[in-house]
């Protein structure tokens, strides 16, 4: 199987330290969805995994990010990309969850969820918590250096980590070199 993962705020969509809290604050990084499109075309499975500690936090609801999910699952459509397996994790960073990044939890319900070692499959992030997490799952982590990553990029413990611009700069070195 040919699988990638890919964070959510800061690689697919622009990341705010406010949170990205509503569907009219989700926007899409350039070229994020023509890069999920290409990896489809290209017979990729996509998984997305993401920390939403906003419902822990009380900044919205459920109802509210399946609204935002359903807003970038529109916008990947008029592209011809999709997604074919998303979770993320409700909890906030002192509730002590398996799931939350930089846990290996959500990797593994990807994982169980596609019958599937992790090893070697691409995660892409732009913080050290994907990054971290991806490594214990024995992913292949990818940085790039929207949201988080200019400040992921001064971290020297993944100085050797593949490092990219954006999502879309990635694509070729992970469908030539990876997949």
């Amino acid at each position: 199987m040919r699988l990638i993962i890919l964070d959510r705020d800061g690689v697919i969509n622009q990341d705010s330290d406010q949170y990205v809290k509503h569907p009219d604050e989700w926007h899409a990084l350039p070229g994020s969805l023509v890069a999920i499109a290409q990896f489809n075309q290209a017979g990729v499975q996509v998984a997305v995994a993401t920390n939403q500690s906003g419902l822990a936090r009380g900044l919205f609801d459920t109802a509210t990010l399946d609204a935002m999910h359903v807003k970038m699952r529109a916008e990947l459509a008029a592209v011809g990309g999709h997604i074919d397996h998303l979770v993320y994790c409700p909890h906030g960073p002192d509730d002590g969850c398996a799931c939350r990044k930089p846990r290996p939890g959500l990797y593994q319900q990807i994982a169980a969820h596609f019958g599937c070692s992790l090893r070697d499959v691409p995660v892409v992030g732009d913080s050290a918590r994907d990054l971290a997490a991806a490594v214990q799952v024995a992913a292949h982590p990818i940085r790039v250096l929207t949201g988080k990553g200019a400040r992921t990029a001064q971290d020297p413990v993944w100085a050797h980590t593949p490092v990219f611009a954006n999502l879309q700069q990635a694509v070729p070195y992970i469908l030539e070199r990876l997949l």
